[in-house]
């Protein structure tokens, strides 16, 4: 297969003391990146979130400690402090710590925030960028995020703030015009809401909508709507990315992840 030419690589070397904030990607185990592969392989502890599946996990050194650290809205977690403090904790014991997040780091993951208490506590770190679910999980439900007959912008969107509830710093008129495409993270909670304020702000009720649930594993849904019926969906499940806008049309043609392509575990 050749995959043990990897083996040959001048792959950066994880120092004892450092920490490696790792993007995990949507999903499926095949989409983590080389260099997060190889953080897993060597890191002494692995402090993952709670969308990071156990077939990711197995990927890591089986000496690995492995420590949750996972955050889900509405249930008991970690305080974001907490988290950060392990990781100072843990380096400064001298290990090698893998951060690994479901994602991207810095796609509403709060890799920014952790890379911010690792610089103030001196720490060294090293961000190892994922394959966000706005992108790659929308790519297994066969809608592109841009396409240059549709739009030539998009708009990334957080549906909660810290606390869990609907983000009251967004100009919704703003968000609303700015752009034909709306990517929405952790929105299914807040879905109807959020629609009642884009629909008051001007959005079309007819404009096309897509709930991608499970993205990139075998369990994926995709539900589609207008932006009108939102409120009405019920039993969407989660993780799920929200979409917005004429590209989930694409669908028709691109809805390449067919149940007979679903059996592999790596995606």
């Amino acid at each position: 297969m050749g995959f043990a030419a990897l083996d040959a690589l001048d792959f950066p070397k994880f120092e004892p003391g450092t920490v490696w904030l790792v993007g995990a990607g949507p999903g499926a185990p095949g989409l983590l990146s080389l260099l997060g592969y190889h953080a897993l392989q060597q890191a002494d502890v692995v402090v993952y979130d709670a969308l990071v599946s156990d077939a990711l996990l197995a990927l890591a050194s089986p000496a690995a400690e492995r420590l949750p650290a996972g955050k889900r809205g509405g249930k008991p977690s970690p305080s974001q402090a907490d988290i950060s403090l392990k990781l100072i904790e843990l380096a400064r014991a001298g290990k090698r710590v893998a951060r690994l997040k479901g994602g991207d780091p810095f796609m509403f993951g709060r890799g920014g925030e952790e890379a911010g208490a690792l610089t103030r506590a001196g720490i060294t770190f090293r961000i190892v960028p994922g394959i966000s679910s706005g992108l790659g999980g929308l790519a297994y439900a066969g809608i592109p995020v841009t396409h240059r007959d549709t739009n030539h912008a998009v708009i990334f969107l957080t549906g909660h703030d810290e606390t869990g509830a609907l983000p009251q710093s967004v100009d919704w008129a703003a968000v609303a015009n700015a752009a034909p495409v709306i990517v929405m993270f952790m929105a299914v909670k807040h879905l109807g809401a959020i629609a009642d304020k884009l629909i008051a702000a001007g959005r079309d009720p007819a404009d096309r909508l897509a709930v991608v649930s499970h993205a990139a594993l075998p369990e994926q849904i995709v539900v589609e709507a207008t932006l009108g019926e939102a409120a009405g969906l019920d039993g969407l499940e989660t993780p799920a990315i929200v979409v917005l806008g004429p590209v989930s049309a694409y669908r028709e043609v691109l809805d390449w992840y067919t149940p007979d392509l679903r059996g592999n575990a790596l995606g």
